[in-house]
């Protein structure tokens, strides 16, 4: 199964990847195409069964490495060597997943509201179990409780996406993210890193998320945005495109701007 992917920006610039939120697509960073594409090539992915990317065939279990792996297969088709990674949430596990299996390419890392661990697995069962059941409606009725501050305007279209999405795809994304642990690894990344937080993030809060990231990661810079949930990126984009574009320009400079 190969993934869905867009490429957009220069194409002698260095790459940047992408990677979207459970229940989101590509159009999760819309908000930042304009200034990261300015200056550097944009991979972006959507996840199985997300977007215009296939479900996983015959009910297959899927973990955040084989999502990694896909990622991988993604790079190599269009012959990108190294380059850097953002991602939001399961994203963003995505990301330390690359990081972790394949350093040597993964030159910048951008962690935006994830987690080393997303909580105890079972609660993440038993969402997959519902979505088998009843399709992503349920959940989908209060996503926008879970990934905004309240008060946010602008929901509509994320939980279009969500709503849009195939259930066997998210239930094998919520499955991997019920796997999925890499606290005691966190030592082993080596590609400058940069974690950003929402402040008022319900499903991963800074505290006990966004700080054990910035904590075990030698030398990993902690971002902390005013007013945003979960899906910080949409909610204020011009802090968190601020944060990611002077990360880049420290780690892994684009064209002059």
């Amino acid at each position: 199964m190969s993934l869905y992917h867009e490429v957009d920006g220069p194409g002698d610039a260095p790459v940047v990847v992408l990677g979207p939120s459970l229940g989101t697509t590509t159009g999760l960073w819309a908000p930042q195409l304009p200034a990261l594409t300015a200056r550097w090539r944009v991979l972006r992915y959507d996840l199985p069964g997300h977007g215009q990317s296939p479900p996983p065939g015959g009910g297959r279990t899927l973990t955040v490495g084989d999502l990694a792996a896909q990622v991988l297969e993604i790079l190599d088709a269009e012959g990108v060597g190294r380059f850097a990674y953002a991602g939001v949430s399961l994203g963003g596990a995505v990301g330390a997943a690359l990081a972790l299996s394949a350093p040597d390419r993964v030159a910048s890392l951008i962690l935006c509201c994830t987690s080393p661990r997303f909580g105890p697995p079972e609660g993440w069962h038993e969402r997959a179990a519902l979505v088998r059941r009843e399709g992503v409606g349920p959940v989908a009725e209060t996503a926008a409780q879970r990934w905004f501050a309240p008060g946010f305007t602008g929901a509509g279209p994320y939980v279009a996406m969500l709503r849009a999405t195939d259930p066997a795809g998210y239930a094998a994304c919520c499955d991997a993210l019920a796997a999925f642990d890499v606290t005691d690894r966190l030592v082993r990344i080596t590609a400058p890193t940069l974690v950003i937080a929402g402040a008022e993030d319900v499903p991963t809060p800074p505290a006990g998320h966004g700080d054990v990231l910035a904590g075990r990661i030698p030398g990993a810079d902690l971002v902390v945005v005013d007013g945003a949930g979960h899906l910080a990126n949409a909610e204020r984009p011009g802090p968190v495109t601020g944060a990611i574009t002077r990360h880049l320009d420290r780690t892994w400079k684009g064209l002059p701007a």
